[in-house]
């Protein structure tokens, strides 16, 4: 299914694109013949990274600089995309903040900077280029990175997850409008995969990073190509037909939390065969 061509001839944005699983994905597509452009607030970072994954893929990338949270800085980052590369045809929204801390311990600034980043710059990112398509009357496809806490919500994680789910509701919810503009939205819900700057935030000990591995039924945390593989299917004209969906890829994580009884997963052999014999009695 990946072949070489898949993307050939896509335009694609990635906000945080200079790092972490924004890097790896934005990676996937120039190796599949996209064009990349990737932005985010630290203009000489970027640029560096750019010319890596360029020589890396032999990809064209452009990098752009912005901070998400601010709607004007959005304006002109999408318009030094389209006077340098074009008009854009894929939006990936990435860009995020994230840390563990309990509820109560946060100030009204430690909620504003995770809803500023994740809640706001997605909204902003896809509604003026949303815009820009439907006044061209032009498709697109615009894949936002979810969190596979969205539907349930979680403790010591909760800006996050409220601004999350508000993503998930402005992907579904616009796939429903923007459809018939040709404009396909969809969201991906990644589980635990091992970045330098989210990982070190919120897997900060061994024996923190331990009780989220014991709740993974395949044993292991994600690679970043399985992901980046996900992220380019979805983009792709393959998935012509997937349009306002949540993917979930997390080796099985939010199922086995979802069962009540899915704890018993540490229940021995012995243990089992003792029940047994006492049900039998």
């Amino acid at each position: 299914m990946f072949k070489d061509n898949l993307l050939l001839g896509k335009t694609i944005l990635v906000t945080g694109g200079g790092s972490g699983l924004g890097r790896s994905i934005a990676k996937r597509y120039l190796e599949l013949g996209a064009k990349v452009a990737i932005a985010s607030r630290r203009i000489d970072m970027l640029r560096e990274e750019a010319e890596k994954l360029s020589k890396e893929t032999g990809g064209q990338v452009y990098a752009s600089q912005v901070d998400v949270r601010n709607p004007e800085q959005v304006i002109d980052m999408i318009e030094d995309i389209e006077t340098n590369f074009g008009k854009i045809n894929v939006l990936l929204n990435n860009a995020a903040g994230n840390f563990i801390s309990p509820t109560e311990r946060l100030s009204h600034r430690a909620v504003d900077a995770v809803l500023g980043i994740v809640l706001h710059g997605t909204f902003y990112t896809t509604l003026e280029l949303g815009k820009r398509w439907i006044n061209r009357e032009q498709s697109g496809s615009i894949l936002n990175i979810a969190a596979t806490y969205t539907q349930n919500g979680s403790g010591y994680v909760v800006p996050s997850a409220v601004a999350k789910a508000g993503v998930v509701s402005l992907t579904k919810s616009l796939a429903a409008e923007w459809g018939k503009y040709g404009i396909r939205l969809n969201a991906i819900a990644p589980g635990p995969f091992p970045t330098e700057g989210a990982w070190s935030r919120l897997m900060p000990t061994p024996e923190i990073e331990q009780l989220f591995m014991d709740q993974i039924p395949l044993g292991r945390v994600g690679k970043h190509i399985e992901l980046a593989n996900l992220a380019s299917y979805l983009v792709s004209d393959m998935a012509a037909y997937i349009t306002g969906d949540l993917i979930t890829i997390d080796g099985g994580e939010t199922v086995w939390n979802a069962g009540e009884f899915n704890i018993l997963d540490k229940v021995t052999k012995e243990q089992w065969d003792m029940l047994s014999q006492m049900r039998k009695k």
